[in-house]
Protein backbone atom coordinates (compact mmCIF):
# COMPACT_ATOMS: atom_id res chain seq x y z
CA UNK A 1 0.00 0.00 0.00
CA UNK A 2 2.85 2.33 0.90
CA UNK A 3 4.66 1.51 -2.35
CA UNK A 4 1.60 2.40 -4.41
CA UNK A 5 1.14 5.72 -2.55
CA UNK A 6 4.81 6.56 -3.01
CA UNK A 7 4.55 5.69 -6.70
CA UNK A 8 1.57 8.01 -7.01
CA UNK A 9 3.58 10.78 -5.34
CA UNK A 10 6.35 10.33 -7.88
CA UNK A 11 3.99 10.62 -10.84
CA UNK A 12 4.27 13.97 -12.61
CA UNK A 13 1.43 16.33 -11.84
CA UNK A 14 -0.47 18.01 -14.60
CA UNK A 15 0.30 21.74 -14.63
CA UNK A 16 -2.05 23.70 -12.39
CA UNK A 17 -3.39 27.07 -13.35
CA UNK A 18 -2.83 29.99 -11.02
CA UNK A 19 -5.61 32.45 -10.23
CA UNK A 20 -8.26 29.80 -10.95
CA UNK A 21 -7.40 29.54 -14.61
CA UNK A 22 -10.58 27.68 -15.59
CA UNK A 23 -11.42 31.16 -16.85
CA UNK A 24 -9.23 33.68 -18.60
CA UNK A 25 -7.02 35.88 -16.45
CA UNK A 26 -8.88 38.93 -17.73
CA UNK A 27 -12.14 37.52 -16.31
CA UNK A 28 -10.49 36.53 -13.03
CA UNK A 29 -9.38 40.13 -12.53
CA UNK A 30 -12.95 41.35 -12.91
CA UNK A 31 -12.92 42.31 -16.57
CA UNK A 32 -13.46 45.84 -17.81
CA UNK A 33 -11.02 48.73 -17.48
CA UNK A 34 -9.41 47.47 -14.27
CA UNK A 35 -8.35 44.20 -15.90
CA UNK A 36 -7.16 46.11 -18.99
CA UNK A 37 -4.93 48.26 -16.78
CA UNK A 38 -3.50 45.35 -14.77
CA UNK A 39 -2.78 43.30 -17.92
CA UNK A 40 -1.35 46.31 -19.76
CA UNK A 41 -3.75 46.01 -22.68
CA UNK A 42 -3.92 49.80 -22.62
CA UNK A 43 -0.20 50.43 -22.26
CA UNK A 44 -0.40 54.22 -22.15
CA UNK A 45 -2.97 54.28 -19.36
CA UNK A 46 -1.18 51.57 -17.36
CA UNK A 47 2.17 53.35 -17.71
CA UNK A 48 0.60 56.70 -16.75
CA UNK A 49 -0.93 55.25 -13.57
CA UNK A 50 2.32 53.49 -12.65
CA UNK A 51 4.36 56.65 -13.20
CA UNK A 52 1.83 58.74 -11.26
CA UNK A 53 1.88 56.40 -8.24
CA UNK A 54 5.69 56.27 -8.40
CA UNK A 55 5.89 60.08 -8.37
CA UNK A 56 3.56 60.20 -5.34
CA UNK A 57 5.71 57.59 -3.58
CA UNK A 58 8.87 59.62 -4.33
CA UNK A 59 7.28 62.82 -3.02
CA UNK A 60 6.21 61.26 0.27
CA UNK A 61 9.01 58.77 0.92
CA UNK A 62 12.10 60.37 -0.67
CA UNK A 63 11.33 64.10 -0.67
CA UNK A 64 9.27 63.68 2.55
CA UNK A 65 6.49 65.95 1.34
CA UNK A 66 3.69 66.61 3.82
CA UNK A 67 0.35 65.12 2.73
CA UNK A 68 -1.76 68.19 3.54
CA UNK A 69 0.74 70.49 1.84
CA UNK A 70 0.84 68.32 -1.27
CA UNK A 71 -2.96 68.06 -1.39
CA UNK A 72 -3.33 71.85 -1.14
CA UNK A 73 -0.69 72.49 -3.82
CA UNK A 74 -2.33 69.99 -6.20
CA UNK A 75 -5.73 71.59 -5.60
CA UNK A 76 -4.33 75.06 -6.25
CA UNK A 77 -2.72 73.95 -9.51
CA UNK A 78 -5.90 72.19 -10.67
CA UNK A 79 -8.04 75.22 -9.83
CA UNK A 80 -5.68 77.54 -11.72
CA UNK A 81 -5.74 75.25 -14.76
CA UNK A 82 -9.54 75.02 -14.68
CA UNK A 83 -9.83 78.81 -14.26
CA UNK A 84 -7.56 79.55 -17.23
CA UNK A 85 -9.29 76.88 -19.30
CA UNK A 86 -12.81 78.12 -18.49
CA UNK A 87 -12.08 81.80 -19.02
CA UNK A 88 -9.97 81.14 -22.10
CA UNK A 89 -12.79 79.14 -23.70
CA UNK A 90 -14.80 82.34 -24.07
CA UNK A 91 -11.91 84.26 -25.66
CA UNK A 92 -10.38 81.58 -27.83
CA UNK A 93 -12.01 78.78 -29.78
CA UNK A 94 -11.68 76.24 -26.95
CA UNK A 95 -14.11 73.73 -25.62
CA UNK A 96 -14.95 74.30 -21.95
CA UNK A 97 -13.77 71.61 -19.52
CA UNK A 98 -15.96 68.53 -19.33
CA UNK A 99 -17.10 67.78 -15.79
CA UNK A 100 -17.43 64.04 -16.47
CA UNK A 101 -13.80 63.84 -17.59
CA UNK A 102 -12.47 64.86 -14.15
CA UNK A 103 -14.83 62.82 -11.98
CA UNK A 104 -14.12 59.31 -10.75
CA UNK A 105 -16.71 56.83 -12.13
CA UNK A 106 -18.96 55.07 -9.62
CA UNK A 107 -18.04 51.69 -11.12
CA UNK A 108 -14.51 52.09 -9.72
CA UNK A 109 -15.83 52.40 -6.16
CA UNK A 110 -18.28 49.52 -6.69
CA UNK A 111 -15.40 47.31 -7.85
CA UNK A 112 -13.27 48.35 -4.85
CA UNK A 113 -16.02 47.69 -2.29
CA UNK A 114 -16.87 44.38 -3.97
CA UNK A 115 -13.25 43.25 -3.57
CA UNK A 116 -13.22 44.33 0.09
CA UNK A 117 -16.44 42.40 0.75
CA UNK A 118 -14.99 39.37 -1.07
CA UNK A 119 -11.93 39.43 1.21
CA UNK A 120 -14.06 39.75 4.36
CA UNK A 121 -16.35 36.89 3.32
CA UNK A 122 -13.36 34.65 2.55
CA UNK A 123 -11.76 35.44 5.91
CA UNK A 124 -15.02 34.55 7.65
CA UNK A 125 -15.34 31.33 5.67
CA UNK A 126 -11.75 30.30 6.45
CA UNK A 127 -12.15 31.14 10.15
CA UNK A 128 -15.29 29.03 10.47
CA UNK A 129 -13.14 25.88 10.75
CA UNK A 130 -14.58 24.05 7.76
CA UNK A 131 -11.12 23.44 6.28
CA UNK A 132 -8.29 23.21 8.83
CA UNK A 133 -5.66 23.04 6.08
CA UNK A 134 -6.77 26.35 4.57
CA UNK A 135 -7.05 27.89 8.04
CA UNK A 136 -3.43 27.08 8.94
CA UNK A 137 -2.19 28.20 5.52
CA UNK A 138 -4.00 31.54 5.95
CA UNK A 139 -2.56 32.02 9.44
CA UNK A 140 0.95 31.22 8.15
CA UNK A 141 0.58 33.60 5.21
CA UNK A 142 -0.67 36.47 7.41
CA UNK A 143 2.10 35.84 9.93
CA UNK A 144 4.75 35.95 7.20
CA UNK A 145 3.11 39.07 5.76
CA UNK A 146 3.26 40.78 9.16
CA UNK A 147 6.99 39.99 9.43
CA UNK A 148 7.63 41.39 5.95
CA UNK A 149 5.48 44.45 6.70
CA UNK A 150 7.44 45.21 9.89
CA UNK A 151 10.58 45.63 7.78
CA UNK A 152 9.12 48.44 5.68
CA UNK A 153 7.22 51.62 6.29
CA UNK A 154 3.50 51.53 5.52
CA UNK A 155 3.96 53.68 2.43
CA UNK A 156 6.76 51.47 1.08
CA UNK A 157 4.69 48.37 1.78
CA UNK A 158 1.67 49.79 -0.07
CA UNK A 159 3.85 50.87 -2.99
CA UNK A 160 5.45 47.42 -3.26
CA UNK A 161 1.96 45.88 -3.18
CA UNK A 162 0.75 48.21 -5.94
CA UNK A 163 3.89 47.58 -7.99
CA UNK A 164 3.33 43.83 -7.72
CA UNK A 165 -0.33 44.17 -8.66
CA UNK A 166 0.54 46.35 -11.65
CA UNK A 167 3.26 44.07 -13.04
CA UNK A 168 2.88 40.43 -11.91
CA UNK A 169 -0.45 39.64 -13.67
CA UNK A 170 0.92 40.89 -17.00
CA UNK A 171 4.19 39.01 -16.52
CA UNK A 172 2.30 35.84 -15.63
CA UNK A 173 0.14 36.12 -18.74
CA UNK A 174 3.28 36.30 -20.89
CA UNK A 175 5.13 33.45 -19.13
CA UNK A 176 2.25 31.35 -17.84
CA UNK A 177 3.61 27.97 -19.04
CA UNK A 178 6.87 28.33 -17.10
CA UNK A 179 5.09 29.66 -14.00
CA UNK A 180 2.48 26.88 -14.07
CA UNK A 181 5.23 24.26 -14.28
CA UNK A 182 6.99 25.70 -11.22
CA UNK A 183 3.66 26.00 -9.41
CA UNK A 184 2.97 22.29 -10.04
CA UNK A 185 6.28 21.35 -8.46
CA UNK A 186 5.63 23.69 -5.53
CA UNK A 187 2.17 22.22 -4.98
CA UNK A 188 3.64 18.74 -4.93
CA UNK A 189 6.18 19.67 -2.25
CA UNK A 190 3.52 21.46 -0.19
CA UNK A 191 1.36 18.33 -0.25
CA UNK A 192 4.26 16.27 1.09
CA UNK A 193 4.91 18.78 3.89
CA UNK A 194 1.22 18.92 4.79
CA UNK A 195 1.00 15.11 4.98
CA UNK A 196 3.87 15.08 7.45
CA UNK A 197 2.33 17.94 9.44
CA UNK A 198 -1.05 16.20 9.43
CA UNK A 199 0.32 12.84 10.57
CA UNK A 200 2.55 14.27 13.29
CA UNK A 201 0.45 17.16 14.67
CA UNK A 202 -3.07 17.64 13.29
CA UNK A 203 -4.10 14.00 13.60
CA UNK A 204 -3.10 14.02 17.28
CA UNK A 205 -5.30 17.02 18.20
CA UNK A 206 -8.25 15.70 20.23
CA UNK A 207 -11.65 16.58 18.87
CA UNK A 208 -15.01 16.34 20.56
CA UNK A 209 -17.67 13.91 19.34
CA UNK A 210 -19.94 15.16 16.61
CA UNK A 211 -23.42 15.75 17.97
CA UNK A 212 -26.20 14.26 15.92
CA UNK A 213 -29.23 16.37 15.26
CA UNK A 214 -32.40 15.11 16.84
CA UNK A 215 -35.23 14.39 14.48
CA UNK A 216 -38.55 15.96 15.06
Amino acid sequence: MSSSSSDSDEQPLSPIRLFGRQRSLHQILGGGKVADILLWENKKLSATILIGVTIIWLLFEVVEYNFITLLCHISIIMMLIMFIWSTGAGLVDWNPPDLHAITVPEATFRWLFAKINWILLNLYDISSGKDIKTFFLAITFLWMLSIIGSSFSSLNFLYIGFLSLATLPALYERHQNEVDHLASQGKREMKKLYKKFDSKILSKIPRGPVKQKKGY
